[in-house]
């Protein structure tokens, strides 16, 4: 099957890939594009789980003011090299999550860092770790997709490992213990 120019395209705006996993994928796919797109989102995940381990060195620290000035967000997200961490993309990607920060008010990164004595008084635990930790929430601009995901999709985008290190969110008015 012949694979078009501009479906590899639409692919491409879609999902971020490259031409040539755009094409691969559809090929693959038999030219159904939303067959494409779980191909592509399938060899995000193996290619996040792949990278996992490797050193995160070099990131950004970003940050975002809600309007009205009463939330202020900053998160700092790591990448392999100083080469990406100034890409205009990443840097992109860095400020949504801080956007995400300010919306939806995580406490913990991952499940890993809720303290036990915390998760032993949810009612539910599954939905508590979803409501608290960052990598688990709806993504706010996206819904269908958890902000572990975005950050996989990243990772599949810049073949590197990606990684929120950490965030601290400021709400007028409202006293933390940080």
């Amino acid at each position: 099957m012949e694979i078009k120019a501009t479906d590899v395209k639409n692919l491409r705006d879609m999902t971020g890939a490259g031409m040539m996993d755009a094409k691969k994928a559809l090929a693959e796919a038999e030219g159904n594009l939303d067959k494409a797109k779980e191909i592509l989102k399938e060899r995000g995940a193996t290619i996040a789980a792949q990278k996992a381990e490797r050193v995160v060195a070099h990131g950004v620290v970003s940050s975002y003011v809600h309007i009205g000035n009463k939330i202020g967000v900053l998160v700092e997200v790591n990448v392999e090299t100083d080469f990406v961490a100034r890409d205009e993309r990443f840097i992109s990607f860095a400020r949504d999550i801080a956007v995400h920060v300010a919306g939806m008010n995580p406490k913990y990164i991952s499940a890993d860092e809720v303290p036990a004595s915390e998760l032993a008084e949810a009612d539910d635990k599954d939905a508590y770790i979803k409501e608290v930790c960052l990598v688990e929430q709806p993504y706010v601009k996206n819904s269908s997709m958890t902000v572990q995901q975005l950050v996989q999709e990243q990772v599949a985008h810049f073949k590197e490992n990606i990684q929120i290190r950490r965030f601290v969110r400021f709400e007028l008015g409202v006293v933390s213990t940080c």
